[in-house]
């Protein structure tokens, strides 16, 4: 009996070892997470917010890597083509993952082929702003008036093609008005050249746009979610400023190469869930005027999957297209 049962128990644990997760020890080193943009940023400050803690929850360091350019798209292109261990991850936003793939005629990735998307760590909503000495303190004034100028109105915009740039071009769909769209090389200049009265109208994220409103440099008209944001809660939606059916909500999210195993993707997943549930993350989350907002990794390749059309659709609105 027992020289049968060795060969049965070798060939058990044979049997284990081939359907046995290949990652259960997954992480062994460091894990680095990209940002397509230069540092300094959002998706900066919002990835070292989370950054302690997913380490702490990994129980491995997390390296942040600055890959900027082409609207993200230099970074997101690298994490692509990186090898699927889940060692190398990208923090992307709106228009990186959905509104580039409408944008770019030669796009070096595919959103829905090239990327395993892990989590959405965060909703963001973007700011309407005018200069101070625009007379119009509300929407509807600011509408009124640039309906009264045609051609006068000026909005700047972090570049061709982005979020930035295409929800002023959504806003004049709805409303009816002209607007003159003015490109800048980031959100920066353009802020810069908004408080100086060059431009008059911007749409930007809150957390960039809050802190100008907040100083009194610009004039907070409405915010483009559904519900009014924390970090600026006297600052109405676009419904109660009256332009009905305008929610625009951006998002930050983490994806991986596409051929990342399933049991690393779930891991990391169950990893930003518990980040997300830090009440101290939260808080700190809503004060830099994002939404903590956890999707896990189906239902935000959902999310892109919903996203793309209508983004393409307002590019193709727009009349926007890059090499």
């Amino acid at each position: 009996m027992a020289s049968l049962r060795a060969p049965l128990i070798a060939s058990a644990l044979f049997a284990f070892t081939l359907t046995a997760p290949a990652h259960a020890a997954w992480p062994e080193k460091p894990v680095k997470v990209v940002i397509g943009f230069p540092a300094g940023g959002p998706l900066d400050s919002h990835m070292r917010l989370m950054s302690d803690k997913l380490a702490t929850a990994l129980g491995q360091p997390v390296i942040i890597d600055y890959k900027s350019g082409a609207g993200g798209a230099v970074g997101a292109d690298s994490v692509a083509k990186a090898t699927p261990d889940g060692y190398t991850l990208l923090l992307a936003n709106t228009g990186t993952m959905v509104i580039n793939p409408a944008v770019y005629t030669k796009l070096p990735y595919n959103t829905l082929r090239d990327f395993a998307p892990i989590a959405r760590t965060a909703q963001q909503p973007l700011l309407l702003v005018v200069n101070p000495l625009v007379p119009a303190k509300t929407l509807p004034e600011f509408i009124a008036y640039a309906k009264a100028n045609p051609g006068k109105v000026n909005f700047g915009s972090a570049g061709n093609g982005g979020i930035s740039h295409l929800v002023p071009e959504m806003l004049k769909q709805s409303t009816g008005i002209s607007m003159t769209h003015v490109p800048y090389k980031g959100s920066a200049p353009a802020f810069i050249d908004l408080i100086a009265g060059q431009v008059q109208f911007m749409a930007e994220s809150v957390p960039q746009a809050a802190q100008y409103a907040k100083q009194g440099k610009v004039r907070a008209l409405a915010v483009t979610s559904r519900e009014r944001n924390a970090a600026l809660p006297d600052t109405p939606t676009m419904a109660e400023a009256g332009v009905r059916d305008f929610e625009v909500v951006g998002f930050y999210g983490i994806l991986a190469p596409a051929a990342t195993p399933k049991d690393v993707v779930e891991r990391l997943a169950g990893a930003f869930k518990q980040v997300l549930a830090d009440p101290a993350v939260r808080d700190r989350m809503v004060q830099q005027g994002a939404d903590p907002a956890f999707l896990g990794a189906t239902d935000f390749q959902a999310l892109l999957k919903a996203e793309m059309p209508r983004w393409a659709a307002a590019v193709a609105a727009s009349g926007t297209k890059l090499d």
